[in-house]
């Protein structure tokens, strides 16, 4: 079996590919052979020995492309050790401790069709120029108005490399 690590991601604005990037430079960094792809590209699975796949949030769930993939490829991931991850703003929010849990059950549905063996949740972006819908970016406005969140950069790395090494061996054990 070969011993390369996918990790792929469906992301909107950028966020979620940089997310997948680090973790994927931190499982290289540890020796690993790994590929970090967008899901969009991703046909075959069988030159994986195990699958990271992390979907940016819109409306509470993982964008469409995301469970599209986790769907199409249900029964290979079950089959190999598979980890997920979300990013998302919710995290990002004043007192976002007591949100945690709730934005976890975010990936209920992909839980739902293949077991994750790690869950990762992280915060991400808020760059208003780049929501295409002006009642969005008038929403996200107010909301920066109001102290909800600040626009900028809330992308932990330290947090999401540490999941990545913790991830690790989970994902190299023997099938």
């Amino acid at each position: 079996m070969n011993h390369k690590i996918l990790v792929t991601y469906a992301s909107r604005f950028g966020a979620t590919a940089g997310v997948a990037e680090a973790i994927g430079k931190t499982l290289a960094e540890s020796g690993a052979q790994v590929d970090v792809l967008p899901m969009r590209e991703v046909k075959d699975l069988s030159q994986y020995r195990a699958v990271v796949a992390g979907s940016a949030i819109n409306a509470a769930a993982w964008l469409p492309e995301a469970m599209q993939f986790v769907q199409t490829h249900r029964a290979e991931l079950a089959q190999k050790p598979f980890a997920a991850f979300l990013v998302c703003m919710t995290l990002a929010m004043r007192n976002a401790d007591q949100y945690r849990s709730h934005v976890a059950t975010w990936l209920d549905p992909v839980r739902a069709l293949v077991k994750p063996v790690s869950e990762g949740l992280f915060t991400g972006v808020l760059q208003i120029s780049k929501i295409p819908s002006f009642s969005d970016r008038l929403k996200f406005r107010l909301s920066v108005l109001f102290g909800v969140w600040k626009e900028g950069d809330h992308r932990d790395w330290k947090a999401i490399r540490a999941w990545a090494e913790s991830i690790r061996p989970l994902l190299i054990q023997n099938n």
